[in-house]
């Protein structure tokens, strides 16, 4: 018997004696048994869970069309340090979850999770790096599962927007849940507060959505602004008009605003001043608050507005951003079109 063997087999008779080892015993040696046995004894404990990652060829994966990712999306720009990261590596570290299919002669997998992972590799593999491999690993799992396996790996990403999140959760909420948001805020793990959220975000119509550089831009906060804009038709009305008086000057000025959160203040803005004009003809009043006039051509503010009552605003000219007799005249002619309109 060899002398690793032989410690082996001392080292299991004494295990099974249940004798303690002698203090001047010498320690058997590791042996590849050993290993293996107490990696055995760990996953059956169920302390360690084995998982099988391959490399594969991206161009043998394909998206799984419940995906939550927008991968037309995608582009160098956005998934630059993914790109830098796995290039300066060598390779993918984080694996993909995939399905294996059987009834696609053109794909062997479906991507679950690591649709920014698949666009990476791909874009390597067409710009010199054809070594660098897809890293994935895959499971069995219906499609409800593949949705909240997807959900969870994603919540967390900053990369992820919450327009696509919430065009994901609009879609799952039909396809797997039969419409019942308490059963899906349920499946997810999330108050229903939290899930109609974004339910709300995943509804806005064009019509609203237009107004914004890209749909992406949209946050949660901006929705809760713009929500209760758009629950009555009076209300609803003049917030698609401003949303297309926005687009078309954009059209003409894409700097005209860009930033998100001046296109939901000039769509408050818009309905309170309408809806002023409402009160003084018997309507039900506005909410009293703070707005402002933007100027057309560059989006900045030049006029802000305290609705103190039905009957009195507070007005105050910006005068930074009023540096001539023309951009005050333009001013004031903005504030009296937007309270005093021209009757027809």
């Amino acid at each position: 018997m060899s002398g690793k063997n032989k410690s082996f087999a001392d080292g299991l008779t004494a295990a099974i004696a249940g004798v303690a080892s002698r203090p001047n015993a010498t320690r058997p040696h590791r042996t590849i048994i050993n290993d293996r046995t107490n990696r055995l004894a760990e996953v059956a404990s169920g302390k360690v869970v084995t998982r099988t990652h391959e490399f594969v060829d991206p161009q043998r994966c394909r998206m799984w069309e419940g995906h939550n990712r927008d991968y037309d999306a995608l582009t160098h720009e956005n998934c630059r340090e993914l790109i830098e990261s796995i290039r300066a590596q060598g390779r993918q570290e984080v694996p993909a979850i995939v399905r294996r299919l059987s009834n696609d002669p053109d794909f062997e997998f479906e991507v679950i999770c690591g649709a920014r992972r698949h666009w990476s590799v791909s874009w390597l593999n067409a710009n010199n790096y054809r070594d660098i491999k897809f890293l994935v690993e895959p499971r069995e799992m219906d499609d409800e599962e593949a949705f909240r396996i997807a959900d969870l790996e994603n919540r967390a990403r900053e990369d992820l927007t919450d327009y696509e999140r919430a065009k994901d959760y609009l879609l799952g909420l039909e396809r797997y849940y039969q419409g019942r948001q308490k059963t899906m805020a349920d499946r997810l793990n999330v108050s229903e507060a939290w899930l109609s959220r974004y339910l709300d975000l995943a509804r806005l119509p064009e019509a609203v959505t237009k107004a914004f550089v890209s749909p992406h831009d949209i946050r949660l906060k901006h929705v809760m602004q713009i929500k209760p804009l758009i629950k009555e038709s009076a209300s609803r009305e003049v917030v698609y008009q401003a949303a297309e008086r926005i687009a078309s000057l954009r059209t003409k000025d894409q700097t005209y605003l860009v930033e998100p959160a001046a296109v939901a203040r000039e769509l408050e803005g818009a309905v309170a001043a309408e809806l002023g004009h409402l009160r003084r003809r018997g309507a039900s009043g506005t909410k009293r608050g703070v707005t402002a006039i933007t100027r057309e051509t560059d989006g900045k503010e030049i006029v802000k507005i305290d609705i103190k009552s039905a009957k009195r605003l507070q007005v105050t000219f910006v005068l930074p951003e009023l540096r001539s007799r023309q951009e005050m005249e333009e001013a004031v002619r903005l504030l009296t079109d937007r309270y005093w309109p021209a009757q027809d």
